[in-house]
């Protein structure tokens, strides 16, 4: 059977953990975030696009159903009459769209902060560590700053879907 993408239901304002959780156990997970202007100024200010749950992609024949069901953090996979219910791929790829549309206005959590490690996983200098600089004017573009043998430090301006974070993926 081929992976299919699901709704992993979370406990209350623990998604985060969650995708930790899915992370760890090295489970494909989209978990989209906003960024918010709350009221209260000691309040989150990135927030699950969608509150309760993360989607994740994983062939239940060989994961089964129990992996998300016992999860730290979750309450298992949304199902209708005792099926898990499918995510078609084509509304997690308008979602991810969606998602970098509101990143490049800069509403979306920023991915990495200034002075983050990030890897670059695609192009001429993919499998390198660099250091995360800044987001160029545009939104598309990223200056990084990449360390050579000789120990000199050399600016790199790449498209920012070149790039990973070390710690956490972006939405």
């Amino acid at each position: 059977m081929e992976a299919s993408w699901y709704a992993l239901r979370t406990k209350p304002n623990r998604e985060r953990q969650a995708w930790e959780q899915t992370r760890a156990r090295r489970v494909n997970t989209f978990y989209p975030r906003v960024r918010v202007r709350p009221v209260n100024p000691r309040a989150r200010k990135v927030r699950a696009y969608f509150p309760g749950y993360i989607f994740v992609q994983a062939d239940l024949e060989q994961t089964g159903l129990s992996l998300f069901k016992y999860m730290p953090y979750a309450t298992g996979l949304v199902c209708f009459g005792g099926e898990p219910a499918r995510v078609p791929d084509a509304l997690i790829h308008a979602l991810q769209r969606r998602m970098q549309e509101l990143a490049e206005r800069g509403e979306l959590r920023g991915g990495p902060k200034k002075n983050d490690r990030v890897w670059i996983a695609e192009g001429p200098l993919a499998g390198y560590e660099a250091i995360f600089d800044t987001r160029l004017s545009g939104g598309r573009r990223v200056r990084l700053l990449l360390q050579m043998l000789s120990g000199r430090i050399v600016p790199v301006e790449l498209d920012a879907g070149q790039i990973e974070c070390k710690q956490e993926v972006w939405a």
